[in-house]
């Protein structure tokens, strides 16, 4: 049997006053942000604050949580790339913000051209109003013809929205932007080249 009176133990050294264990956990914590991070962890720890950030900006919390999954799809595709295991939470909350802020972008841009396109719509007699099916393709169309005209350069953009849009020839489109024709036509072909590889998926 242990006699404990044999151990010289000064109580007052045992005493942890509260602002110890204060400093305690802001180790402890900083010691976790420090330890290398997966998709789970930043995931359980910002799911919630992100879901928050893009209802506010939706006003609609299904679509908010629609978004929120497709940020961490993001983030799980890119995981080779943007070494997630080095970051601490700040930084992974950062990395979050720029993925979902470049998913609104591509939702307000959708919403703008369906709008655009039901506008359209309603303008049609009843004979000329296409099948839901014929709907969902032709405005699937549009996306994609959009996102082919994002990816080109302003010039070319602009070319090709003056010419199909604004029905100018060639030589007009030449005379607006003070440029040659052969630039003109260059950038034309560039664009069609783009368009007939969303036409086919090349």
């Amino acid at each position: 049997m242990y006699d404990l009176n044999t151990y010289n133990v000064n109580n007052t050294n045992l005493e942890v006053t509260g602002a110890s264990l204060q400093v305690v956990g802001q180790a402890v914590h900083t010691n976790v942000e420090l330890s290398c991070l997966t998709v789970a962890d930043v995931y359980m720890h910002h799911y919630r604050w992100l879901v928050n950030f893009l209802n506010r900006k939706l006003s609609c919390s299904h679509r908010a949580a629609d978004l929120a999954q497709d940020t961490f799809v993001r983030v799980i595709a890119k995981q080779n790339t943007i070494a997630i295991n080095t970051l601490v939470m700040d930084e992974a909350r950062s990395l979050l913000t720029t993925i979902a802020k470049g998913l609104l972008i591509d939702h307000y841009r959708h919403q703008a051209i369906e709008s655009a396109y039901l506008n359209a719509l309603a303008q049609m007699t009843e004979s000329q109003v296409p099948s839901p099916e014929e709907n969902a393709l032709i405005l699937e169309t549009l996306q994609q013809i959009n996102q082919m005209l994002e990816g080109l350069s302003v010039k070319s953009r602009r070319i090709f929205l003056l010419s199909q849009l604004d029905g100018m020839t060639y030589p007009e489109i030449a005379k607006q932007l003070n440029i040659s024709l052969s630039c003109v036509q260059k950038h034309m072909t560039q664009t069609y080249a783009a368009c007939y590889a969303v036409r086919y998926q090349t």
